[in-house]
């Protein structure tokens, strides 16, 4: 492992980089919907990307680009009304049996009942480190933006520009972290009714279908990997990299402290029945 990440490290330690920023006007520039049988779709000449789901089928994209580090967002509105049972999972994640992921997902409620947004880091292919939320408003009333801010040293998941939840690098104490695959972004709409909702015990009301979610204002300030390489090099400067070492100032801090407080609802790294043979290293050292 240490020879293949050597060439990455140089990312983390360069302060010269050049990076691609992509903001799209057009979703259809920089994502595909892969699933689904039409029930994805562009609207608007590509301003608007939705995923449906009824009885038969759900649906999904993805995303033409992989990544290797960025600060990504995109804007959601979620399924509304009775949304018991459905799942909008959005997320990045690279492919094969040891894939790193970085997770958004929005469990459905019936109506009048907060959604909850699951957080989860995986690193080849161990997860387990779930951190589950509330939201301040009704993510089904409008569009809200959510961000992953992915660099060498850590993982910043923020919605609106508040940050909810950080998972630092602890490779010193042995904790593995995504920095070798690169990954791309999905979204997926689906039916998890034997889990999502109260642990299985709320069904999705086939009636109210079909449910739909909508994506806008997609902006990835990011490295892109493309035939072995990253777009990001030591060649070039650039003024607006700051992303790529950035991390919370005390400002955000405080506001990340707000939400944990105030907001979350479950967290693994205080979950000791769940790890009877002690925490993990990394929720140690927060």
């Amino acid at each position: 492992m240490a020879s293949s990440s050597a060439p990455f490290m140089f990312l983390a330690l360069t302060l010269l980089t050049s990076f691609l920023s992509l903001t799209a006007a057009d979703l259809s520039q920089d994502f595909d919907i892969t699933w689904g049988d039409g029930r994805g779709k562009m609207a608007n000449n590509g301003d608007l990307l939705s995923l449906s789901l009824d009885k038969a089928s759900g649906s999904g994209f993805q995303s033409k680009n992989e990544f290797l580090f960025g600060k990504i967002d995109m804007q959601l509105k979620l399924v509304s009304g009775n949304s018991a049972g459905t799942v909008t999972a959005y997320y990045l994640s690279s492919k094969g049996s040891a894939w790193d992921e970085i997770d958004f997902e929005f469990l459905g409620n019936l109506s009048g009942d907060p959604y909850i947004l699951h957080t989860n880091v995986f690193c080849q292919g161990k997860g387990n480190r779930e951190q589950q939320f509330y939201l301040w408003f009704d993510p089904a009333a409008d569009f809200h933006t959510y961000s992953i801010l992915w660099n060498p040293q850590r993982i910043i998941f923020s919605v609106d520009g508040t940050p909810i939840r950080e998972f630092k690098n602890s490779e010193s104490i042995g904790v593995a972290f995504p920095k070798n695959q690169p990954m791309r972004i999905y979204s997926s709409l689906w039916n998890a009714d034997d889990w999502a909702t109260r642990g299985g015990l709320v069904k999705t009301d086939w009636s109210q279908a079909p449910f739909t979610a909508s994506y806008r204002n997609f902006k990835a300030d990011a490295c892109i990997w493309s035939s072995g390489a990253s777009s990001c090099t030591s060649s070039s400067s650039t003024t607006s990299n700051s992303w790529l070492s950035q991390e919370l100032d005390t400002a955000n801090q405080d506001r990340l402290k707000w939400v944990q407080k105030n907001y979350m609802i479950y967290n693994y790294c205080t979950d000791a029945k769940r790890f009877p043979q002690g925490l993990p290293p990394e929720c140690k050292t927060s």
